[in-house]
């Protein structure tokens, strides 16, 4: 393969990962859209949805060890195609979660809830920004904005911590809001494990540029 032909292939697979990341945003932003307008058919479109970020994520994986097999690429290119495996792994899973929130709210459709969900989605609304932001990052390259978004996730925490406060209080209050409200806790949590994955992308990034690996926000 020929330098310009190996670029080209880089420049697919990176273009195929933007894609990835896109897809997982929406359905982050869409899975608690359908819990809190508790719209089925959303979070069917969330589950459904989630097939195509698990092919894509194949397509990244077949492709990096494709390349690594016939190119045996070193320095500054093995680092970003290794970093793209890694990246496409917590994405997938970031899309899993999403998928799990939107599984909540078909569960929890028909149920009125037991109090106004007004942290969750603004847990959620900071998280997609975390990721947004975490994509932007990575097509700059700019290790410094990774540095500060892996900071934003003790915002996260502290949102789960309210979160968590207040559904525990209510569940407290009456036993027949345990239910309901121990599937809101998974939904923060899974809010919460999404912002860590965020977490992981940053430092993938950092390792791109300075072949570091360095645990972030710990």
């Amino acid at each position: 393969m020929k330098r310009q032909s190996f670029d080209d292939h880089l420049e697919h697979l990176h273009r195929t990962l933007l894609s990835m990341a896109t897809l997982v945003e929406e359905n982050v932003f869409k899975s608690v859209k359908s819990l809190v307008d508790q719209n089925d058919v959303l979070a069917h479109h969330v589950i459904k949805q989630d097939e195509v970020i698990n092919s894509l994520e194949l397509e990244i994986e077949m492709g990096c060890f494709r390349t690594i097999a016939l190119q045996q690429p070193v320095g500054s290119d093995l680092r970003k195609i290794g970093s793209m495996l890694k990246i496409s792994a917590d994405l997938e899973r970031m899309g899993d979660y999403a998928t799990s929130i939107s599984k909540t709210a078909i569960r929890l459709r028909s149920e009125e809830y037991v109090k106004p969900l007004i942290d969750i989605p603004k847990m959620a609304t900071y998280v997609s920004e975390m990721v947004r932001d975490a994509l932007n990052a990575y097509v700059a390259s700019d290790q410094e904005e990774a540095l500060k978004i892996a900071k934003r996730d003790d915002v996260v925490d502290k949102y789960y911590s309210t979160i968590f406060d207040d559904l525990i209080m209510v569940m407290q209050q009456d036993s027949k809001n345990i239910h309901q409200g121990s599937h809101l806790l998974l939904v923060a949590q899974y809010l919460e494990r999404i912002a860590d994955h965020v977490t992981n992308i940053c430092e993938w990034i950092v390792y791109m540029k300075t072949g570091e690996i360095k645990a972030l926000n710990i």
